[in-house]
């Protein structure tokens, strides 16, 4: 046995030399110029699959995927932070997802805080929110104060309802709510020795205005950016004051666009029916009707840095007057740096409806038996410039041009001057010119540090009056905040109006009675700075302290004439969230 391994082995090591002989040889005949060396080799072995790891798999992104159109979105005062999208170039990192727990929002909010001045506030926000498609709630507020004048008291009330319902194919928003302000005509126009009061007993005035709004608004679809977007809403309200007067409007405005790759085609259209009781108009037992309809079709043309629309404003007047107006609508918008720097201008026209409730918003010192009129904005010409570097700063200018028919004007009532009218500039024969500037500015100098501001500046050609009474030249108004830390804010406001001027009269000290209505006098309102200042501490999660201080230089400017303002007043207290 011991011979017969021997010889096999002899026998085997033969062909195995024999085998690489013949290799060899067979390489010299195919390959003459390559000698054989001992590093040929062709191993050869049964095939055994290995997987690769999959972190070392790449894959080429597509460059010619393009972003479906995603229309631009404002959330407020959330900041506007990039995203770092290098889809398909990273790896993925898979992790252990940390433990996490349900995060402690509070969507109920209660406040309240006492002054100077008699000075009672009181806040409460409710709302319920558990489901991600629905949301409900309500507020209330309340305000008083009481200056040091005869009369003069403030009070305001707010109590509403709201909600919102999410569906697959739109969004339901409703608002139901009333609101009261009640105050005194305390004004205190003198009569010609400069002594003699001519409002010896302030009166009362309290206005009430019962109101609801409701809207239902397409949700955009991402996968069909082309689909057509619309939207309808509903405003009513009441208003009514101490007199005669009330004001009663039903408006119904409705939105169409539809997009064709570069094209939006679309309308908007509403109509107001309104009409205003205890008015002047004593032909139609003191109601004015002055309602309107808008019809504004266009066609916008929008690529990645420029936008441009094209209509037409169709409105039509009817009431105790009527008439049919036709106005341009042209706007433009030039992306010279994108994001950057923005050139934009555009012209049109409008009719702005005159309502008792705006009025009394600006002005509550409104006597009986006003004027109404619509106001025709004939021409509106306006360009700037606008932009913004990242979420850090933003600015616009802009520069315009109107013709106004029918401008409102607050004009002292000639027998009682604390008493207000309404009188109007402006017809189809002379209209009011108006040119101004209008600038605004947003910085944000960190996290902690944010201002903005606002500046207009006016100019108007008075067509029948001779002034634009009550109406300043310069208005400023600028804001900060300060976030110290995660516990403490601290925000700051600063406003001041130009020099205006308002129509007077001379009276006599004993009757009280005008000397002459036909010589009037200019009477100088006074420019003023208001200055205002506030903080707020977060002692825990749910309870927070406040303190506001109004008027910090204590001035008792007007804003109309013979009505001056409250003088330094600090507020402080508490509010609680659950």
């Amino acid at each position: 046995m011991k011979l017969h391994k021997t010889v096999f082995g002899k026998y085997a090591i033969m062909a195995l030399l024999l085998g690489i002989g013949v290799k060899g040889y067979a390489q010299r005949d195919t390959v003459p110029d390559r000698p054989v060396t001992i590093d040929s080799f062709d191993i050869v072995r049964d095939y055994r699959p290995l997987l690769a790891d999959a972190v070392k798999i790449r894959r080429s992104p597509d460059m010619t995927n393009k972003r479906s159109y995603m229309p631009k979105l404002s959330y407020g005062n959330i900041p506007d932070k990039k995203l770092d999208i290098n889809t398909g170039l990273k790896e993925l990192n898979v992790q252990e997802t940390p433990f996490s727990r349900e995060q402690d929002l509070r969507s109920n909010y209660v406040k309240f805080g006492l002054g100077n001045f008699n000075t009672i506030l009181g806040e409460g926000y409710f709302a319920y929110d558990a489901y991600e498609d629905m949301q409900v709630g309500g507020f209330l507020k309340h305000l008083s104060q009481k200056g040091s004048l005869e009369g003069q008291k403030f009070s305001r009330q707010e109590v509403g309802v709201f909600g919102r319902r999410i569906l697959p194919l739109f969004t339901v928003d409703g608002l139901v709510g009333y609101n009261r302000y009640a105050t005194n005509f305390y004004g205190i126009p003198l009569a010609d020795d400069g002594m003699t009061s001519l409002n010896p007993s302030p009166e009362s005035q309290a206005f009430n205005d019962i109101y609801f709004t409701g809207e239902l608004t397409s949700n955009y679809d991402p996968d069909d950016d082309q689909a057509i977007s619309y939207s309808a809403k509903l405003d009513a309200y009441s208003f009514n004051d101490k007199f005669d007067a009330k004001e009663t409007s039903v408006a119904l405005s409705a939105y169409l666009n539809k997009r064709v790759n570069a094209f939006n085609v679309g309308a908007n259209v509403s109509v107001d029916i309104n009409s205003v009781d205890g008015t002047n108009n004593m032909t139609n037992g003191g109601r004015t009707k002055n309602s309107l309809a808008i019809l504004n079709p266009y066609i916008r043309f929008k690529g990645d840095n420029y936008a441009i629309t094209l209509g037409a404003n169709f409105i039509p007047e009817f009431g105790d007057s009527s008439s049919f107006n036709i106005f341009p609508s042209a706007e433009v918008d030039f992306a010279l740096a994108p994001e950057y720097f923005h050139i934009f201008g555009g012209v049109n026209g409008g009719v702005k409806k005159a309502s008792y409730r705006e009025f009394a918003r600006q002005n509550p010192f409104l006597g009986p038996n006003l004027t109404i009129q619509n106001m025709v904005e004939r021409l509106h010409v306006f360009g700037g410039i606008k932009g913004n570097a990242g979420a850090t700063f933003g600015y616009k200018v802009k520069a315009i041009y109107r013709q106004l028919e029918g401008m409102p004007l607050f004009v002292n009532n000639m027998e009682r001057p604390f008493w207000f009218d309404m009188v109007y500039d402006g017809d189809g024969d002379k209209a009011v010119k108006h040119v101004g500037i209008e600038g605004e500015l947003n910085v944000r100098l960190s996290e902690l540090v944010n201002l903005g501001g606002r500046l207009n500046i006016d100019q108007y050609t008075a067509a029948q009056q001779e002034e634009v009474w009550h109406t300043p030249k310069l208005r400023l108004a600028a804001n900060a905040r300060f976030n110290i830390s995660e516990k403490l804010y601290i925000d700051a406001e600063a406003l001041f109006h130009g020099v205006s001027y308002g129509k007077a009269f001379d009276y006599d000290a004993v009757t009280g009675g005008i000397i002459s209505a036909d010589d009037y006098y200019r009477k100088e309102v006074p420019s003023f700075f208001d200055l205002s200042a506030g903080a707020e501490y977060k002692a825990t999660k749910q309870l927070g302290l406040f303190v506001k201080a109004n008027n910090i230089f204590n001035t008792e400017y007007q804003t109309y004439l013979y009505y001056p303002r409250l003088g330094f007043n600090v507020l402080g207290g508490l509010n609680f969230s659950f």
